[in-house]
């Protein structure tokens, strides 16, 4: 009777010993730079990795001074819709688009000394945007405050300088808060040292802490967005181009070319820069540069457009512009898209001044290449009648202009003129045999 009691017992004290030992997981991802779409995309697979390991909370770290408003729209609306409690960490600052970000979240907390506010929207100059689009920032603010059951109006006075809130928010100034400040109106739970006071003031005292980072091919993309190795991708494209235009069918050029545009496209457009109307862009240029050199020989219209759709298209990729329009785009962007290129292209230049000759030279170049001279001397001729035609006379097969066929002693016969023009059935004599067509002229 005793054993058959003990066991029931035993086996609820081992699965409340087994409830008790699940250990709540934490993801602890880190914002500690500019918004920018290189955030945005370390945002999107850290709250991915989050579902993945089933996090039971969030903790975004935050330091940030702002950056592109269309990034931070993103990263808001993507914390709105997650069921999973994340809890932002002001270590510092959180700016304009940093301060969007965090009243997102579920709980703020922040260090001694941060601060939070100073939403305004400004231009690369860092003067304020015009209206339209401190409009919408006042409004995704102010939405996003009552998201979250904080004070609207006082988020909005983060973007809107006229708003006033009795001594915290003086006309002409944008409202940012100190970390009493933003306790005392709600903008913040408490001031706080780690991630172990964050979680000790929500009741969790054993936990688990992932802290999420970019994966291997992650950072190897990263790698190809910076600036020297974007402007090394962008001399191979050209030069790649170039050299398979200048001898067709040797298909390594083009090969590199193709690997160099992947690389330079393809991580661009994982982070959100490179849009498909650039892409396009792109090929389109490359299409007019073909149609130049091979359909219109030449330098003409479609060259010159070729060109300026091709290298305009390898700066655009490179700035978060929303279809030419710049006015979040940082001047110092701009600065390094252009330098980036235009290094590219010289290098590309001096590649094929001074790499050209010295590519004929190289030992892969000679595998693929007829490096031989094959002269008369040693048997080598491009004549395939081994007979002198030379002085015989028959007539015109065809028009000659200035090529056609010519009939001599009923065989028929590749031909061309001095470069005038000869009708058909007219009596014709032979002036050269040398190469695989017959020197003809009318004869006399």
């Amino acid at each position: 009777m005793r054993n058959s009691l003990l066991l029931p017992v035993l086996f609820f004290s081992f699965l409340a010993v087994g409830q008790e030992s699940e250990i709540p997981m934490v993801l602890h991802l880190k914002i500690q730079a500019e918004i920018d779409p290189r955030t945005n995309r370390y945002s999107e697979l850290g709250l991915e990795r989050a579902r993945e390991i089933e996090a039971d909370y969030i903790i975004l770290e935050l330091d940030t001074y702002g950056g592109v408003l269309t990034d931070a729209d993103d990263i808001r609306t993507r914390i709105l819709d997650l069921d999973i409690p994340i809890y932002a960490f002001i270590n510092r600052d959180a700016a304009s688009a940093g301060a969007l970000i965090s009243i997102a979240c579920d709980s703020i907390y922040m260090t001694s000394g941060s601060s939070i506010g100073a939403a305004t929207v400004v231009v690369q100059d860092g003067s304020a945007a015009p209206d339209k689009y401190q409009s919408y920032m006042r409004s995704i603010m102010r939405s996003t405050a009552e998201a979250k059951g904080r004070n609207p109006t006082m988020a909005e006075a983060m973007v809107d300088e006229d708003i006033e809130l009795d001594s915290i928010a003086t006309e002409g100034k944008v409202l940012t808060l100190s970390v009493s400040e933003a306790i005392k109106n709600g903008f913040c739970e408490a001031e706080v040292k780690n991630i172990d006071d964050i979680m000790m003031r929500s009741g969790v005292e054993n936990y688990e802490v992932e802290v999420f980072e970019l994966g291997s091919s992650e950072k190897i993309i990263s790698l190809f967005l910076n600036p020297f190795v974007s402007g090394i991708l962008i001399m191979i494209i050209i030069g790649g181009i170039y050299f398979e235009l200048q001898t067709p069918g040797v298909g390594f050029p083009i090969l590199a070319s193709v690997i160099a545009i992947l690389l330079y496209f393809i991580p661009n457009y994982l982070n959100g820069l490179a849009a498909n109307w650039e892409i396009v862009m792109f090929v389109l240029g490359i299409v007019l540069i073909v149609i130049e050199v091979f359909v219109i020989p030449g330098f003409g219209v479609a060259g010159v457009l070729g060109l300026v759709l091709t290298l305009g298209s390898l700066m655009l990729v490179m700035l978060n512009n929303d279809f030419f329009d710049f006015s979040f785009v940082g001047g110092d962007q701009i600065i390094i898209s252009v330098a980036t290129v235009s290094a590219g292209l010289l290098m590309a230049t001096v590649l094929f001044f001074v790499g050209g000759t010295k590519m004929a030279d190289s030992r892969f170049f000679k595998r693929i290449a007829l490096q031989e001279t094959q002269d008369a001397d040693e048997g080598f001729t491009s004549k395939p009648i081994a007979e002198s035609m030379v002085g015989k006379k028959g007539k015109s097969y065809t028009v000659l202009r200035p090529s056609g066929k010519i009939e001599i002693e009923g065989v028929v016969y590749d031909a061309y003129t001095r470069g005038n023009y000869i009708g058909q059935n007219v009596d014709v004599e032979v002036v050269s045999d040398e190469g695989t067509s017959l020197k003809v002229q009318e004869a006399t």
